[in-house]
């Protein structure tokens, strides 16, 4: 626990617009992918076909796209951001191993990397001054 609150005062003292708009733009981002995933089921269960032999590719489906939807709304507000990245990493580790076990599409491998590596920052990073829970914070 005194990790992460040494970790949120480094944050929040090094808290800069860009970072909270990476974040936001984060969350929207991820929200637009749960959407089309819902939108797109078929496409989501064909991409994960390599690994549909190992089982549970039903439960990925129904996964996936909810936690991209309340993870990318939960990240763009700043509400609980290091739970929300936590539930997004095994669906983006997968993502990137997903790409090296069937076809390899480099444009979804490198956004899964991408997506990923600022998944990682915020995790470390937290959510930052301009955020709800800096806000619920200072209401005490």
């Amino acid at each position: 626990m005194n990790n992460v609150k040494t970790l949120n005062k480094w944050a929040n003292a090094h808290t800069y617009l860009p970072v909270d708009l990476l974040r936001m733009a984060l969350g929207v981002f991820l929200f637009m992918k749960g959407i089309y995933f819902f939108s797109n089921a078929q496409y989501l269960v064909e991409l994960l076909s390599p690994i549909d032999k190992f089982g549970g590719g039903m439960f990925l489906v129904h996964y996936i796209a909810p936690a991209h939807l309340i993870g990318g709304i939960l990240i763009f507000c700043g509400l609980l951001t290091r739970w929300a990245i936590a539930a997004q990493l095994p669906i983006l580790i997968c993502a990137v191993i997903i790409n090296f076990m069937g076809y390899m599409h480099h444009q979804n491998l490198l956004l899964a990397f991408l997506t990923l590596a600022v998944c990682l920052f915020f995790l470390i990073y937290g959510s930052g001054k301009n955020s709800a829970d800096y806000f619920f914070k200072m209401q005490k």
